[in-house]
């Protein structure tokens, strides 16, 4: 049955899934390379383009005619030539328009196509109005002239050109962008007298190496006046493989104390900037930063104004900041990938683009002249034939009244050709009457003059590359102009630390019992006495900088920091931690600390085990924190003790039964993170009833105030020496009414 089934369909062809959609897949791929998405290398036009151009043309839409509306103009690009969305075909038509997207538009358009501030704000195409530019010239010029091969369009109806005949490399003039399936094209804009004299350059020395080309094509050239700070040898690498990236830097001036930015990357608009600067100044980030203004018009398109809190602001320091923060300074991706001669995606370097692009003109020249020679002797032949119907105009006549058909007899009689003719039949008499042979002799004269070098040209190739080269100064005198984008060796932008962008002030960071955190100005604060949530209170205070780093360290071992000026105020209760960092489940904040890097503190738990580390050991960026003290079960972590010399200081360390040992700050070891070594011996029986209540470090000079309840006793630096012992003894018992200690303070 199967069989039969099967015989009774004809008339299509069953291949598996698989193939299908290969096959399917792989045509729409190279559809979208070859047709939509990469330019050819001639006239470096994408076909949407090619046909807006070439549909202008044919409205009559030269530079020098009145423009008509741009709805007109894609109605006859999408019924005629390319068969897509009008808002796509709209949108690539205002694209060539703008100056402040092309370096060298193709079109002029009137009304409002849209602003370097927001490229896509263009009024719809009913409302607006174009033609073509001056340069366009450049590519429609020799349209007519045999330069082209011509292809049906969509529908079969009409002739397009595959290609326009292109008189400049206009591919680096305007350059351009596009993704296709498993590639893209980057190619950036350049300044056509740069790209001539390369031009020129290669025709008259073909082995010039990519590097003497460099000579003339300094670097790319943007429609903006912001600076390209590309090293040379980077632009150099990127022409000699067809792939980089290009840096450019918005420009600055200093006026009347503000900054004034007065020009912006490419395709940097100043709105988006102005939010990026706004954005930091909310987050209290740019604090030398008192105001933004947008002050661009018309005769100022870009002028963002900066006004700094005072005239100390170091303006360099600021814009670098800026630079390596915002759009101020964007890089840009390079990639040299066009659809070649052979038809066929590359990525190029210079020489070949404009090697291949010269090949190009030179076949398109080529075929120019053969098409005006064989006008020229087609010409030629027919006034030949003009000639002897002038010289035997009566006998002409004579036959042509009556013979029934006079054209074989008038071949056969004066030896014509059928051209001829038919071009002398066509001939009205009282023309052919009014001719004078000198007219004919005289055109047949500068005929075969221009005849003589056209084949000349034609068999010559140094005379064709001498046209070529003449032909391409001619332009470049015509449309070239001074570069845009200026060329300056600059180091890329460095953003600011954050502790360099804040004022350094003194502050108090404030930690409760309960993890709630804050930092008060100044250091003449009184935690204690500060406003707390309900049934929190104050755990530790530590006086520091703004500028500073604050460590936090938890039950479990592990720190955490974060910077001092980022804490909320001491005017509200402040905020938890647990919203900063993620600490293990169960762990709470039992410390804090505070200093520079070099900064050395003593860790130390309840249990009596401790060393001296480096600040910069506390800190870490990481949310869950790292590890640094090991703690032994059921010991707490103390209060870190500042260290101001480790040579001299004696570090104190008292317990709950009033055991308090001194004892050089030397013989504790230095360590990045771990448990440490025993302090203060605590006997095992009493581990779980003794502990450690506090450790100071004493200066030499210092002294030490011994809490218990709302007593404080005093001990100078020398009184001491009274208590001193071997590390890890059990020390000196205070005096009766001492032994119960809240806590220590050096002063």
């Amino acid at each position: 049955m199967n069989d039969t089934v099967r015989a009774t369909f004809h008339g299509f062809e069953q291949i598996p899934l698989r193939e299908y959609a290969e096959r399917a897949y792989l045509d729409y791929s190279m559809y979208v390379v070859l047709d939509r998405a990469l330019p050819f290398i001639g006239d470096g036009l994408k076909p949407v383009q090619r046909r807006i151009v070439y549909a202008m043309s044919e409205l009559g839409l030269a530079a020098t005619a009145k423009p008509k509306k741009s709805a007109r103009t894609v109605g006859d690009v999408i019924g005629k030539y390319h068969p897509h969305g009008d808002s796509a075909c709209y949108e690539a038509l205002v694209l060539m328009a703008q100056p402040f997207s092309y370096r060298y538009p193709l079109i002029d358009g009137q009304g409002n196509f849209g602003s370097s501030d927001d490229p896509k704000s263009f009024a719809a195409m009913r409302y607006t109005e174009s033609k073509l530019t001056p340069i366009a010239e450049v590519l429609l010029g020799e349209l007519g002239q045999g330069t082209v091969d011509w292809t049906p369009n969509f529908d079969g109806t009409l002739q397009e050109p595959s290609f326009l005949p292109a008189r400049l490399p206009h591919l680096l003039l305007n350059g351009t962008t596009g993704i296709a399936v498993g590639m893209a094209t980057d190619v950036p804009p350049h300044n056509l007298g740069e790209i001539v004299s390369a031009c020129v350059r290669l025709l008259e020395d073909p082995d010039a190496s990519v590097r003497d080309l460099c000579e003339h094509v300094r670097g790319p050239d943007y429609p903006t006046r912001a600076e390209i700070i590309t090293a040379a040898d980077d632009l150099l690498a990127l022409y000699e493989t067809g792939n980089g990236s290009i840096r450019a830097r918005a420009t600055w001036t200093r006026e009347h104390g503000n900054i004034v930015i007065d020009a912006l990357p490419y395709q940097v608009s100043p709105s988006k900037v102005i939010e990026q600067i706004a954005a930091q100044m909310r987050a209290k980030k740019l604090p030398w930063l008192e105001d933004i203004r947008d002050e661009s018009d018309h005769a100022n398109p870009v002028r963002v104004v900066l006004v700094p809190r005072s005239n100390r602001v170091d303006a360099e320091q600021l814009m670098g900041h800026l630079f390596a923060t915002t759009d101020l300074e964007k890089s840009y991706r390079a990639n040299l990938n066009v659809i070649g001669l052979d038809g066929r995606p590359q990525v190029k370097n210079l020489k070949q683009l404009l090697a291949e692009w010269l090949t190009f003109r030179g076949d398109t020249v080529t075929r120019r002249l053969q098409h005006r020679l064989d006008k020229v002797e087609r010409r030629l032949h027919l006034l030949e034939g003009l000639l002897v119907a002038f010289l035997n105009l009566d006998e002409v006549i004579r036959i042509i009244r009556s013979e029934d058909e006079p054209k074989p007899v008038l071949m056969q009689r004066f030896g014509l050709s059928e051209e001829q003719a038919d071009y002398i039949l066509d001939t009205k008499l009282r023309q052919l009457a009014r001719l004078e042979e000198m007219k004919i002799r005289g055109e047949q004269d500068a005929l075969d003059s221009e005849r003589d070098r056209l084949i000349a040209t034609l068999g010559s190739k140094a005379k064709l590359r001498k046209l070529i080269k003449d032909e391409l100064l001619a332009d470049a005198k015509k449309f070239g102009d001074a570069r845009m984008s200026p060329l300056v060796a600059r180091e890329a932008a460095q953003a600011l630390d954050e502790t360099e962008l804040v004022p350094s002030e003194p502050v108090t960071v404030v930690l409760s019992e309960k993890g709630w955190v804050r930092a008060a100005k100044g250091h003449d604060v009184d935690a204690a006495g500060l406003s707390y949530r309900e049934g929190d209170r104050l755990l530790a205070a530590v006086k520091g900088r703004s500028t500073q780093q604050v460590a936090f360290l938890d039950s479990k071992g592990r720190s955490y920091s974060t910077l001092a000026h980022s804490l909320p105020g001491a005017r509200g209760n402040g905020e938890p931690l647990t919203g900063r960092f993620s600490p293990a489940p169960g762990a709470s904040f039992q410390a804090l600390a505070t200093g520079d890097g070099d900064s050395r503190f003593v860790l130390a738990s309840s249990h009596g085990y401790g060393f001296v580390t480096r600040f910069e050991n506390l800190v870490g960026r990481q949310k869950a924190g790292k590890a640094i003290k090991t703690l032994t079960p059921g010991a707490k972590l103390l209060q870190p003790a500042p260290v101001t010399s480790v040579a001299d200081d004696r570090i104190v360390a008292v317990t709950s039964a009033g055991h308090l040992l001194a004892f050089p700050l030397s013989e504790l070891p230095e360590l990045d993170k771990g448990k440490g070594n025993k302090i203060i011996d605590i006997p095992k029986a009493k581990l779980g009833t003794e502990r450690v209540v506090a450790i100071a470090v004493v200066p030499p000079g210092g002294s030490l105030a011994v809490h218990s309840g709302a007593r404080t006793m005093t001990l100078s630096f020398k009184d001491l020496e009274q208590y001193l012992g071997k590390r890890a003894t059990r020390g000196g018992l205070l005096p009766r009414g001492w032994q119960k200690v809240d806590g220590l303070a050096v002063a």
